[in-house]
């Protein structure tokens, strides 16, 4: 059975080329295209292809949002983005949000059938020149989990140096209070620098935050 595809791409001449390219594959079908971003999500709704061949950039809604959207209903729908965006940002939201595959426009015609088969067959696909983002890449990588490890990473990254004094009190086994008095702040500044400290690390909870920091080396509990 031919793999369903749905072309997502405001260029009507792109979308032509991408005909072309995948006309020379007989396992591959282009079952209808879209030129926006509603269009997109709609078609992608009612059609339901095997593989939605997104633009992140189209007129009304976003590449990332269609993706949201159909990782929120459960589409069946596997989303390989095809764009020019090669920004490490665009990579990691497109798969921490539920993309499969993440192509540069100037691909060979020969990987864009390599990335659909990969992808169709439940797998994931990143463009070479991008492997970079994640430190190189291996066929079998579970890319969305990099991608939201990645993205946390840089979160923490955001930490300023008192909510890393913070977290170093945490893994002393201080509490607010200690850590308010030790800092000469109140213990209400202490809760919201604890907040921003879940928040850009992904986190619930001080435990959860404690874990985290020890796995990525942020602190010791030596």
């Amino acid at each position: 059975m031919a793999i369903k595809v749905l072309v997502a791409d405001s260029s009507p001449l792109f979308r032509q080329g991408i005909q072309s390219a995948l006309s020379r594959d007989g396992n591959v079908e282009i079952i209808g295209e879209a030129g926006e971003g509603q269009e997109a999500l709609g078609k992608a709704l009612v059609l339901q292809p095997d593989i939605l061949l997104l633009d992140v950039s189209l007129p009304g809604l976003t590449g990332l949002a269609i993706v949201r959207q159909l990782h929120t209903v459960k589409s069946e729908a596997r989303v390989i983005v095809l764009t020019s965006h090669s920004d490490e940002h665009f990579v990691l939201d497109m798969f921490r949000n539920g993309a499969r595959g993440y192509l540069l426009k100037t691909v060979r015609p020969q990987v864009l059938r390599e990335a659909i088969h990969r992808v169709a067959q439940g797998g994931f696909f990143l463009d070479e020149r991008l492997a970079g983002v994640f430190g190189g890449v291996a066929p079998d990588m579970n890319l969305a989990a990099m991608a939201t490890e990645r993205w946390r990473s840089n979160q923490a990254g955001r930490l300023t140096a008192q909510e890393m004094t913070v977290l170093d009190a945490i893994a002393r086994g201080f509490s607010n209070r200690d850590i308010a008095r030790t800092l000469g702040v109140s213990e209400k500044t202490v809760k919201n620098q604890l907040t921003s400290i879940f928040r850009k690390l992904g986190v619930k909870c001080r435990t959860q935050a404690l874990l985290t920091a020890l796995r990525r080396k942020y602190v010791s509990l030596e």
